[in-house]
């Protein structure tokens, strides 16, 4: 029985593969039976286990401590002896990535996504945020009570193939959180270069416990799932896009731990009736430089401003062109009369992670499509529509987007006031879309970005970083020893 209303069979080949000692996680919002092999859920209890432990013993270092690793990572980081052998286990994975046709665009360990990892965690030892701090006091006759800062003990975290994300998630340490992490099989042979040669040193130099960051080195997809079943875990972050972040949401919620999920990316860009061309054009090329989950996804443009559908197309072109490629398109069926007949009738060569192929520059898009997040490696790749008004645009938005980032280009205050009442996002901008990201926008390393697919949040925001992985603890002091009820 699933979900309480409907029922699943078992596959001839689940049951084949099943063995003693294994465990099923039949997903309630989907039906999927997931196989936890008795090996990968015994990885993810030990490393639970031992992060538990970690957690424990962190209440008993100095904040000096914790800042001193954050120092001593970086400097491993920043040394060339030390980090040689991590960019050598780096080019390996890039490679073998490479030799299968998988995406290596945010695999590669450059010198930039190395600065930018030393940065962050330099901005965690400098960070003045501590694990116990007040939140609030309210003064009684004869006592108070006090809201203070704590932490939340063990943080499960499932993320892509991105070696800086290494830097993120070492934020929760900060706030006095441990975390387990199990990344993209792409990446697994980098991440364990990075622990022997970076986090473990750097634990043991400052004298924090070793299960402070613990990372799964398994490449089976069900270790995730394992790890997000574990009840000690105290938060299950999930980063990446599409349905493997739902599903392991949802073996998180079903066992009882909160989630900080960000699936579908891609962010909207509407043109207000009283959009500045110019300003219009920059906010376009400038949110198409690389793609990433804040990337222009969708691009709608209301019927009076369609003098804007040249100046969009522009825009896309000269994105492009500064990669060095073509750009591509998909439009809404409604709105192919205004774009030139030679967009669909010309071919162009667009990098995949596959390798090289020919297709149309431009092709039709069936409106219930829109939703659809365009991964590309090198060749920007946007949807297009034309909308009778921008309310259409922002109820397009609400209905097919992710609801995640939404952007009004309009010099009317009136009309950008309307636009933020009325569209479903946690991030509205009036400009470039990029602009979301926790160390660009807030100063603090980000440990995800969460869009309101799966629903609004509950008191915090989009930005999960270090700093808002906490609970509240109330601290009674009384001065009047006769106080009774």
């Amino acid at each position: 029985m699933v979900g309480s209303d409907r029922y699943v069979t078992v596959s001839a080949e689940l049951a084949a593969a099943f063995m003693p000692g294994d465990r099923l996680i039949a997903v309630a919002d989907t039906g999927d039976l997931l196989h936890l092999p008795e090996a990968q859920f015994d990885i993810a209890e030990r490393a639970v286990a031992v992060a538990r432990s970690a957690f424990a013993t962190l209440g008993a270092v100095t904040d000096e401590q914790i800042s001193a690793f954050f120092d001593e990572f970086a400097a491993r980081l920043d040394d060339g002896v030390t980090v040689a052998p991590v960019l050598d286990a780096n080019a390996a994975d890039v490679a073998a990535a490479s030799a299968v046709g998988r995406s290596t665009t945010r695999l590669i360990l450059s010198d930039s996504m190395r600065r930018d990892m030393i940065n962050g965690l330099r901005v965690w030892r400098d960070a003045p945020l501590r694990r116990d701090s007040p939140l609030g006091k309210v003064e009684h006759d004869g006592w108070t009570v006090e809201a203070r800062r704590a932490p939340l003990g063990v943080v499960a975290f499932v993320f892509e193939g991105r070696p800086n994300v290494f830097a993120d998630a070492a934020g929760v340490v900060r706030t006095g959180n441990t975390v387990v992490m199990r990344i993209g099989s792409d990446a697994l042979s980098t991440a364990e270069a990075i622990v022997a040669h970076a986090v473990e040193p750097a634990l043991a130099a400052a004298g924090l416990p070793p299960g402070t960051m613990t990372l799964i080195g398994s490449k089976e997809r069900s270790a995730g799932w394992a790890l997000f079943a574990q009840p000690d875990v105290s938060l299950a972050v999930a980063r990446g896009s599409g349905a493997a972040v739902a599903q392991l949401g949802a073996v998180a919620r079903q066992s009882g731990i909160p989630v900080s999920l960000h699936g579908t990316g891609g962010a909207w860009l509407v043109a207000g009736e009283a959009a500045d061309a110019d300003r219009f054009a920059a906010s376009v090329m400038n949110s198409l430089d690389r793609k990433v989950c804040n990337t222009l996804n969708v691009c709608c443009i209301p019927r009076s401003r369609t003098d804007l559908v040249p100046v969009f197309l522009d825009a896309v072109e000269r994105a492009a062109a500064t990669l060095g490629v073509s750009s591509r398109l998909h439009v809404d069926w409604g709105s192919a009369d205004f774009v030139p007949a030679e967009w669909f009738e010309s071919s162009i060569s667009v990098g995949r992670a596959d390798g090289e192929h020919t297709e149309r520059k431009a092709t039709m898009l069936d409106r219930d499509e829109l939703g659809t997040e365009w991964e590309w490696e090198r060749t920007p790749e946007v949807s297009f529509v034309v909308t009778d008004s921008v309310e259409e645009a922002v109820g397009l938005h609400n209905t097919y987007s992710p609801r995640f980032v939404a952007s009004l280009v309009s010099d009317d205050e009136d009309e950008q006031a309307r636009f933020y009442g009325a569209v479903d996002a946690p991030f509205v901008g009036d400009g470039l879309t990029r602009w979301v990201d926790g160390q660009y926008a807030l100063d603090t390393p980000e440990l995800g970005l969460s869009n309101w697919q799966f629903g609004r949040l509950l008191a915090r925001g989009g930005v999960l970083s270090g700093d808002s992985v906490f609970t509240v603890r109330h601290r009674a002091r009384v001065s009047d020893p006769g106080l009774h009820r």
